[in-house]
């Protein structure tokens, strides 16, 4: 597959442009309702399905149903993103007016993340061949994992990632508006959502540990395996606050999504020296398996109404005050006081 610099250089234009303009969209702290949500919903995976259209038609069928099968893996895998999002927001208490500003940044970082990991893993696969094997090994014992434990959650308070965070970095005990960071009385603080922002990008990389793998198995194709990374990453805002209240509906998903990696390391397993499945055979067997488990899931949990995971029962943050704002120092430049309560949007 040869791809012209300048393309890559375009469908990076692309992206950001799409992130300047939903940041523009949302730079005001409001709540997404579900209808927001859905409509977003629908123009990232619109702009996905496109973008795989456009590599069908430029590239041939082959290309097409490799970039199709990687979409589908890491769309479906970026579920348990969403899930692992809502029990973090829970245990914090994050006002749902400050989340998307939360989650924009950390899919931020997840693209430049998963970025340097494709690159790494690309490197790796075209030294040492044989270091596919342990990638198929370990996309079979993941998946092995994740159906072991598909009844078990992470819990934010045992999490080693915020025990360093409050051990060495100050922290205050409000939110101030969408800032991450602030200063009072001459010293710099990091307001809960920066924490929770933190958590947000480790929990990221811990999937995409498994995802990138995964996404290797079905093609070999660096521009693929990033643009299909991407498409499908820019969407879990919208995928968020869509599914955020169904999530104790998708009760079999990690059954799906645990058979899925098995079955992309067989294949990967496979392909090496012994057969290569085609894409489409892949790609038939990946939706069908995701299909059974979302359909069984919503067939056994009908009737069941939306509803937000449960918090803490005293919030472990407060809201700051309008004096606390009017208290606050520029976090750059000369000692003064900040100006007015408009600021509590700003991060």
């Amino acid at each position: 597959m040869n791809v012209p610099l300048w393309l890559w250089f375009a469908v990076i234009g692309l992206i950001l442009l799409m992130l300047t303009f939903d940041l523009v969209a949302h730079r005001r702290a409001h709540v997404i309702s579900v209808r927001e949500a859905a409509i977003w919903s629908a123009v990232w995976v619109l702009m996905g399905v496109a973008f795989g259209g456009v590599v069908w038609l430029g590239y041939g069928a082959e290309f097409g149903q490799q970039y199709f099968a990687g979409y589908v893996i890491e769309k479906s895998l970026a579920v348990d993103n969403v899930f692992v999002w809502a029990i973090i927001f829970a245990f914090f208490g994050v006002p749902r007016e400050f989340q998307h500003r939360v989650l924009f940044l950390g899919v931020l970082g997840a693209l430049v993340f998963r970025g340097i990991f494709i690159a790494a893993g690309s490197a790796i696969i075209a030294s040492a061949e044989w270091v596919l094997y342990l990638f198929a090994a370990f996309l079979i014992f993941t998946g092995y994992k994740m159906l072991k434990q598909r009844n078990e959650h992470i819990d934010p308070e045992k999490s080693r990632t915020l025990k360093l965070f409050r051990r060495y970095v100050p922290m205050t005990d409000a939110f101030y508006g969408q800032r991450l960071l602030i200063r009072r009385k001459g010293v710099l603080l990091a307001t809960p959502l920066l924490a929770v922002l933190v958590m947000v990008e480790v929990t990221d990389i811990v999937f995409a540990v498994d995802s990138i793998p995964a996404i290797f198995a079905v093609t070999d194709e660096v521009f693929l395996v990033f643009t299909a990374n991407a498409f499908a990453i820019l969407g879990l805002r919208a995928m968020y606050f869509l599914l955020a209240d169904l999530i104790h509906r998708f009760i079999y998903l990690k059954v799906g999504l645990s058979l899925v990696l098995v079955w992309v390391g067989i294949k990967m397993l496979l392909k090496v020296d012994v057969f290569y499945i085609p894409t489409a055979i892949s790609l038939g067997v990946i939706i069908t398996i995701l299909a059974i488990s979302i359909g069984a899931s919503l067939l056994a949990t009908r009737g069941e109404e939306r509803r937000a995971l449960p918090g803490p029962l005293t919030s472990p943050f407060r809201t700051a005050t309008p004096e606390e704002f009017e208290d606050l120092q520029p976090l750059w430049g000369r000692k003064g006081v900040a100006a007015g309560t408009d600021s509590r949007d700003d991060t």
